[in-house]
Protein backbone atom coordinates (compact mmCIF):
# COMPACT_ATOMS: atom_id res chain seq x y z
CA UNK A 1 0.00 0.00 0.00
CA UNK A 2 1.48 3.36 -0.99
CA UNK A 3 1.84 5.28 1.78
CA UNK A 4 3.14 8.77 2.72
CA UNK A 5 3.78 9.96 6.76
CA UNK A 6 4.63 12.94 8.38
CA UNK A 7 5.93 13.40 11.74
CA UNK A 8 7.61 16.31 13.71
CA UNK A 9 5.35 18.84 13.92
CA UNK A 10 4.82 20.37 17.43
CA UNK A 11 4.62 23.79 19.46
CA UNK A 12 7.91 26.05 18.89
CA UNK A 13 8.49 29.79 20.28
CA UNK A 14 9.80 31.92 17.12
CA UNK A 15 12.96 31.46 16.09
CA UNK A 16 12.64 27.73 17.06
CA UNK A 17 13.07 24.71 14.79
CA UNK A 18 12.25 21.90 14.09
CA UNK A 19 12.75 18.94 11.58
CA UNK A 20 10.16 17.09 9.77
CA UNK A 21 10.24 13.61 8.55
CA UNK A 22 8.10 12.47 5.25
CA UNK A 23 8.32 8.17 5.82
CA UNK A 24 7.19 6.63 3.13
CA UNK A 25 5.51 2.69 2.46
CA UNK A 26 4.63 0.39 -0.08
CA UNK A 27 7.00 2.13 -2.83
CA UNK A 28 10.30 3.12 -3.16
CA UNK A 29 10.75 6.56 -2.21
CA UNK A 30 13.92 7.14 -3.90
CA UNK A 31 11.90 6.70 -7.42
CA UNK A 32 10.09 9.82 -6.63
CA UNK A 33 10.41 13.63 -6.22
CA UNK A 34 9.06 14.75 -2.90
CA UNK A 35 7.47 17.55 -2.37
CA UNK A 36 6.83 19.87 1.44
CA UNK A 37 3.30 21.81 1.00
CA UNK A 38 1.56 23.48 3.87
CA UNK A 39 -1.96 24.98 4.65
CA UNK A 40 -2.72 27.72 6.99
CA UNK A 41 -6.80 27.99 7.83
CA UNK A 42 -8.32 29.72 5.43
CA UNK A 43 -5.60 29.39 2.46
CA UNK A 44 -5.26 27.62 -0.20
CA UNK A 45 -2.10 24.72 -0.13
CA UNK A 46 1.09 26.11 -1.27
CA UNK A 47 4.39 24.32 -1.93
CA UNK A 48 6.91 24.87 0.62
CA UNK A 49 10.13 23.04 -0.72
CA UNK A 50 10.93 19.93 -3.12
CA UNK A 51 13.67 17.89 -3.58
CA UNK A 52 14.34 15.72 -7.13
CA UNK A 53 14.68 12.00 -7.21
CA UNK A 54 18.48 12.32 -7.21
CA UNK A 55 18.65 15.18 -5.21
CA UNK A 56 20.45 17.53 -7.68
CA UNK A 57 18.02 19.57 -7.44
CA UNK A 58 16.25 21.50 -4.17
CA UNK A 59 13.05 24.47 -4.61
CA UNK A 60 11.64 26.30 -2.31
CA UNK A 61 9.22 28.87 -1.99
CA UNK A 62 10.61 32.51 -1.25
CA UNK A 63 9.21 32.91 2.18
CA UNK A 64 11.46 29.65 2.97
CA UNK A 65 14.39 30.38 1.38
CA UNK A 66 17.25 30.68 3.96
CA UNK A 67 15.48 28.83 6.70
CA UNK A 68 14.24 25.52 5.66
CA UNK A 69 16.37 22.70 3.97
CA UNK A 70 15.06 20.11 2.42
CA UNK A 71 17.03 16.57 2.45
CA UNK A 72 16.14 12.98 1.29
CA UNK A 73 17.74 9.30 3.09
CA UNK A 74 16.62 7.10 0.24
CA UNK A 75 17.90 4.01 2.58
CA UNK A 76 15.56 5.04 5.24
CA UNK A 77 13.01 5.50 2.67
CA UNK A 78 12.48 9.10 4.18
CA UNK A 79 12.64 12.64 3.06
CA UNK A 80 12.76 15.33 6.13
CA UNK A 81 12.46 18.92 6.10
CA UNK A 82 14.79 21.06 8.80
CA UNK A 83 13.22 24.45 9.51
CA UNK A 84 14.78 27.04 11.00
CA UNK A 85 14.45 30.46 12.53
CA UNK A 86 10.76 29.95 11.99
CA UNK A 87 8.17 32.83 11.96
CA UNK A 88 4.56 32.24 13.53
CA UNK A 89 3.50 32.98 9.82
CA UNK A 90 4.88 29.41 8.78
CA UNK A 91 2.10 28.05 10.85
CA UNK A 92 0.34 25.04 9.47
CA UNK A 93 -0.40 21.76 8.25
CA UNK A 94 2.36 20.46 7.02
CA UNK A 95 1.95 17.81 4.19
CA UNK A 96 4.49 15.89 1.64
CA UNK A 97 3.39 14.26 -1.19
CA UNK A 98 4.92 12.09 -4.26
CA UNK A 99 5.52 14.97 -6.85
CA UNK A 100 6.63 18.41 -6.74
CA UNK A 101 3.47 20.48 -7.25
CA UNK A 102 -0.41 20.49 -5.59
CA UNK A 103 -1.80 19.20 -9.60
CA UNK A 104 0.99 16.68 -10.13
CA UNK A 105 0.61 14.79 -6.85
CA UNK A 106 -1.52 12.22 -5.75
CA UNK A 107 -0.46 10.89 -2.54
CA UNK A 108 -0.42 12.84 0.08
CA UNK A 109 0.12 12.37 3.51
CA UNK A 110 -1.97 12.96 6.70
CA UNK A 111 -0.35 15.75 7.37
CA UNK A 112 1.71 17.80 11.10
CA UNK A 113 0.75 20.81 12.72
CA UNK A 114 3.36 23.14 12.86
CA UNK A 115 2.88 26.35 15.19
CA UNK A 116 4.76 28.67 15.92
CA UNK A 117 3.94 30.99 19.09
CA UNK A 118 5.14 32.80 21.87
Amino acid sequence: QFQLVESGGGLVQPGGSLRLSCAASGFTLAYYAIGWFRQAPGKEREQVSCITLDSGTTHYADSVKGRFTISRDNAKNTVYLQMNSLKPEDTAVYYCADACTVVASDYWGQGTQVTVSS
